[in-house]
């Protein structure tokens, strides 16, 4: 008979900080290939990065930096600038840095690719200001360091949907809501406390595209996050960092719309469903014990949180980190760059063509054409040379919880392996971290349905499943036997 209840928890030395980062109205905000607008028209609700500053106790490896921030996605070399800018003011080792998106996708598209644009001219001086305040909040984070307690709870939040569908009525496939797909409801959080039983921060981890809002919307806007994050931090009191998780094939029900009520109410879902959970977690330093039985009308079994020995703590403070690379060969059919060019100008030629003769419904789907060509050859120039990309993973094991940092955009089976696996350990993973190449990687299953994702995706079919292999062999080696 079981007589005790573990409490996941990593105790270490954590630091938060946090920034405003909501670029200027005007700057060039199209991020759908359906949006008739280039240029903020209004900011919705700020945009917000978030920094954890997290190291072991007694100096037994290295630190951590895990940041958020509400953008859709960061070119890898402006990623890689802010890496080394923030190792290097810190006085860490790069691979300890993982900076991530929340992948909304109103926060406007923020590459220097695209200075040429209406508002385009913004996009430089607002990212070079983005390394810079991503830098002080580092030095902030650190310096605010205190021995603390992260303590981990699961949750269940069903706003994520599968978003795999196919049209009843030309029987092609569309990115939408299926109500009949699989959805990954898990949604883990954690409460950062100091010693004293302060809040530092809280963490959500939770897997859905922030695509609540679309080609109607011109406001920078963080989706659903934004309101979620405020509905936690006003409960809290304390930042709460989101990390978006493998969704891939996920999105909210309701969405591909322009009114921000939506967006703000799928926010208040996740975020009531967070503070349900969050609400739910033990005091720190315990565990759930059987107290045994009171005589009351019947024999009552009695439990409470029991603080836990010195040896049981020093588990929570075992700290292991590695950053691994995975081969994932190329699609064999992945389109050249000259074949993409030659593409994205007819798509443009028929946009004027319909244009001059007042076909603006005609003339929207030749821009949206046009604008899958400059995304893929954005991709294909993007992509590392050779037959395969050089994934780079973090893992890390903290305290009785594993972490994992993953560029790209993995579909959910990637997590629900994960943590299928490393039960009952908390597995938090954090996708579009360090870079959003090489894009999608869905599962070998979803291949040869003309299914979005797989339409664009760069890497062969099984390459999510020898990531999956991969990831697991390493994190097993990791930890303790």
């Amino acid at each position: 008979m079981n007589t005790r209840v573990a409490t996941p928890q990593s105790r270490c030395r954590a630091g938060v900080a946090r920034r405003d980062i909501t670029p200027p109205v005007g700057i060039y905000h199209r991020m759908w290939g359906a949006a008739m607008h280039d240029r903020a028209e209004g900011v919705h609700k700020p945009l917000l990065a978030t920094m954890l500053w997290l190291e072991p106790l007694g100096g037994q490896g290295g630190p951590m930096v895990v940041a958020s921030f509400d953008h859709c996605i960061l070119d890898g070399r402006e990623m890689d600038a802010m890496r080394k800018a923030v190792a290097a003011a810190v006085g860490i080792d790069p691979h300890g840095v993982q900076l991530c998106v929340s992948h909304t996708h109103g926060s406007g598209w923020m590459s220097r690719e695209r200075s040429h644009l209406p508002g385009g001219d913004l996009i430089g001086p607002y990212l070079d200001g983005l390394l810079r305040a991503v830098v002080s909040m580092a030095t902030e984070a650190k310096a605010s360091a205190a021995d603390a307690t992260i303590v981990y709870g699961l949750g269940r939040c069903n706003l994520a949907a599968h978003r795999d569908f196919v049209d009843p009525d030309d029987g092609k496939s569309v990115c939408g809501f299926n109500p009949s797909g699989p959805a990954d409801d898990t949604l883990l959080v954690a409460r950062v406390a100091a010693a004293s039983g302060r809040s530092i921060a809280t963490m959500v981890n939770y897997a859905c595209h922030p695509t609540t809002l679309a080609w109607d919307n011109r406001l920078v806007t963080p989706d659903w996050v934004g309101s979620m994050r405020e509905l936690v931090e006003a409960e809290t009191g304390a930042p709460c960092l989101f990390l978006q998780g493998a969704s891939g094939d996920l999105g909210p029900r309701r969405g591909f719309v322009g009114d921000t009520e939506v967006a703000d109410g799928n926010g208040r879902v996740v975020g009531h469903c967070a503070l349900a959970a969050i609400g739910s977690l033990a005091p720190p330093g315990t565990e759930f014990r059987y107290r045994g039985p009171v005589i009351s009308g019947t024999r009552i079994g009695t439990w409470a949180d029991v603080p836990l020995g010195e040896g049981a703590l020093m588990v929570h403070g075992r700290w292991a980190m590695k950053t691994i690379r995975v081969e994932l060969p190329y699609r064999p059919d992945l389109p050249g760059i000259a074949e993409t060019s030659a593409a994205h100008e007819r798509h443009l030629a028929a946009e004027e063509k319909a244009r001059a003769e007042g076909d603006m419904a005609r003339a929207r789907d030749c821009r949206a054409a046009a604008e899958q060509m400059t995304r893929q050859l954005t991709r294909l120039n993007a992509l590392a040379p050779g037959g395969s990309y050089p994934l780079a993973v973090t893992l890390a094991v903290v305290g009785d919880a594993i972490w994992v940092f993953s560029p790209g955009e993995l579909y959910q089976v990637f997590q629900l392996s994960l943590r299928e696996r490393f039960s009952p350990m908390p597995v938090v993973v954090a996708t579009m971290t360090g870079d959003w190449q090489p894009g999608y990687i869905p599962p070998a299953s979803a291949f040869g349905y003309g299914i979005y994702q797989e339409v664009i995706a760069a890497t062969s079919p099984g390459c999510l499943e020898v990531l999956i292999e991969a990831v697991t062999r390493e994190l097993r080696a990791l930890l303790p036997a």
